[in-house]
Order: structure tokens, then sequence, then C-alpha cells
């Protein structure tokens, strides 16, 4: 997984010149679960028939150039490993901020399924 090439990726696009930001979300394993129990690592499962789904319709919304994802999926993770990079290139601050929130808020409740170890 490497956040840089996704924003290489965005700055190549075609209709980059229409962009003006590009926002990144990267989701890592923490310490400690919500409930306060100390984690020692987790594993991810996507479903990638409904992450298609979520990016194409996120995708769709005006002034959205492009949505990039890498999700570390089927790995054992320890503390401290990226889980997932979420790449969002609009027109303005506004769109970009609520695309992103929109779209994280999806994978997280409809498209992932998280495993957590404790210590």
């Amino acid at each position: 997984m490497n956040l840089n090439n996704l924003i290489d990726v965005i700055k190549n696009h075609p209709d980059y010149s229409k962009t003006g930001m590009i926002l990144c979300h990267n989701g890592v394993v923490r310490g400690t679960s919500r409930d306060g129990r100390q984690v020692s690592g987790l594993k991810i499962t996507v479903d990638h028939e409904k992450l298609r789904k979520v990016i194409t319709e996120n995708k769709k919304r005006k002034g959205i150039i492009e949505i990039l994802i890498e999700i570390a999926e089927n790995k054992d993770l320890s503390v401290g490993d990226d889980v997932m990079f979420l790449v969002v290139a609009g027109d303005i601050r506004d769109t970009v901020i609520e695309v992103l929130k929109k779209t994280l808020d999806e994978i997280k409740t409809t498209v992932t399924t998280k495993t957590e170890f404790f210590v």
C-alpha cells in the first residue's frame, strides 16, 4: 500500500485541472478497541461488490474527480499498521470533505468486516 502512488494517479487524471482539493484518510490499527480493551492486531475482509458500488455511486457526486482506495485485506495487521487509504479529489473543499466522510462511513458500515485480536 502506498498513499503517494494513489495521489500520483490522481495527479495524472485527465480532469486533474478541475481539482481544488485532494483529501486523504489513512486508517491505522489502534492499540485499544472502542470499548477500551488492549488490541494486538486485526484482520479486515472486504466485500468487493459492495465496495465497487460505493465508489461508483460516490464518484457520480457533482464536483468529484476521482476516488481511490487501498485496503490491507486478509492480512494479520499489528498495532500501528496502515489498514486503509482512501483518497478523494474534487473541485471544492466542502464537496470533497462531505464525499470522503460519506464514502468512508459506507465502507466501514457495509463493505468491510473487522476482526480484532486482543492481548
